[in-house]
């Protein structure tokens, strides 16, 4: 037997962003699946743990302790544990971004 989780259930606060939190069906991993529009990103903020990025499609500024990269299609970011991190889309078009969190449920401090 295996979960099954209709995107539908987890819409969150962003929009048409899926927020996912292992700790209900067993798995050790947390994520979201980014979908944004041009301009749109979390303000800073920190990690216990490190975070991985996958870019799907579009084109996203992060903004990594003070360092900003231009990420895009099938390119991949690790942010280290406790480092202030931050993204926006800067594309023309919608952004789908994965972001991974190794932890069952996710933890964040804003700084913004």
């Amino acid at each position: 037997m295996f979960n099954f989780i209709p995107a539908k259930t987890h819409a969150s606060e962003r929009g048409r962003t899926i927020r996912f939190e292992g700790k209900a069906y067993g798995s050790p991993i947390s994520l979201f699946s980014v979908d944004n529009d041009p301009g749109q990103g979390p303000v800073l903020h920190t990690h216990p743990y490190a975070e991985t990025w996958i870019c799907i499609s579009g084109s996203v500024q992060v903004e990594v302790a003070g360092d900003t990269r231009i990420m895009g299609p099938n390119d991949i970011a690790v942010v280290p544990a406790n480092t202030p991190h931050k993204h926006v889309n800067v594309g023309e078009g919608p952004l789908r971004m994965i972001c991974i969190h190794p932890r069952e449920t996710m933890i964040q401090t804003n700084l913004e």
